[in-house]
């Protein structure tokens, strides 16, 4: 039985312009109007220097359904916030909006990670298994003879079968990698210095030994001080003649400027969805190696896989509404080693 009129709690919507249209679905519009006193179709885009009409939702606002472009959560927004009790953001890393005044105000907060770990570990399984076979190079080959070929002869150390994977980094995406590769011939090898037992299965190494031993190396670590090119110099030298490094997670944990030289010597292979900056300069060598595939940050969820993200924000809206526990509740103490 849904909750009545009288006791559903407020709730508003704050994000970046346009991202409310791409996340929500009608149906999503539709729950959230029957869970909580809302107007699904209004979005604060700005609640530093709100519009009235937004000054007086966030007034009565319980709890916030946050997403992308969210402003930050200041403790003079707090101000116009009196009765607000709980975040629900409807995407990954709330480091961005959630700030130090929202702990100290006592603020629930929750995180659409999970959901948002999907798609990005189905983009390293295959960014793995494209680069044991050799799928990017052979595909420009191919197009550049465009005639009969001896592949078996070309293609004699490709293959996935019994290939090492290092995995720098147990979080939520590098545990899912580590699932999703479970079905495969695959050894995995993986860092991350706060894990004392690995997954089963799994081999845990150090650093320099899981770069040494894996013929793809996929970085899923935080972007903490601590990780800040983490993937250097020596790191790099140590990987093996023709092994691939994968990026899904911050440009920053890799040390670019000791990446490139083997890169273009064509020593090793590339798979980057980020990159430090964000977007290289229009001169990056990055768009035009043949062996550098480099995608605009799209391993994270787009498309219609933002409506998993909503679903699951909206459930926890609904676990809220019920007076349960969130199930992916996020505390000031996870941020200092998660994205």
């Amino acid at each position: 039985m849904h909750p009545t009129t009288d006791n559903r709690p407020s709730l508003l919507l704050a994000m970046g312009e346009g991202v409310g249209e791409r996340l929500l679905t009608d149906a999503h519009r539709t729950r959230l109007a029957r869970l909580t006193h809302t107007d699904p179709h209004r979005v604060a885009h700005d609640l530093t220097t709100p519009h009235p009409r937004t000054a007086a939702a966030l007034a009565e606002a319980e709890i916030l359904l946050t997403c992308w472009g969210a402003t930050p959560l200041t403790a003079e927004v707090l101000d116009r916030a009196p009765r607000l009790r709980a975040v629900v953001h409807a995407a990954g890393s709330v480091k961005h909006h959630i700030t130090d005044a929202c702990w100290d105000r006592g603020l629930r907060v929750t995180s659409a990670a999970a959901a948002n770990a999907l798609p990005v570990a189905e983009y390293t399984l295959a960014a793995i298994l494209f680069a044991g076979k050799q799928v990017l190079g052979s595909a420009q080959r191919y197009a550049e003879l465009r005639s009969d070929h001896a592949w078996l002869t070309e293609s004699a150390t490709w293959g996935n079968y019994r290939r090492t994977v290092g995995i720098v980094g147990a979080s939520r995406i590098g545990r899912r990698v580590i699932d999703l590769l479970r079905p495969f011939d695959i050894d995995i090898l993986l860092y991350d210095p706060y894990v004392d037992a690995p997954p089963p299965g799994v081999e845990l190494t150090g650093l320099d030994e899981l770069c040494a031993r894996s013929t793809v190396v996929s970085v899923h670590a935080p972007q903490l001080p601590s990780t800040h090119r983490m993937i250097g110099a020596a790191q790099l030298a140590a990987m093996p003649d023709g092994a691939t490094l994968i990026n899904t997670s911050r440009g920053s944990l890799i040390d670019e400027t000791a990446l490139l030289p083997h890169l273009l010597t064509g020593r090793l292979h590339a798979t980057l969805d980020v990159t430090d900056p964000e977007l290289p300069p229009p001169d990056s060598p990055l768009y035009t190696l043949p062996n550098v595939l480099l995608t605009p940050h799209v391993a994270g969820s787009l498309g219609n896989e933002l409506h998993r993200m909503a679903d699951q924000a909206i459930e926890e809206v609904a676990r809220y509404v019920r007076g349960e526990p969130f199930a992916e509740e996020v505390r000031a103490s996870d941020l200092q080693r998660s994205a």
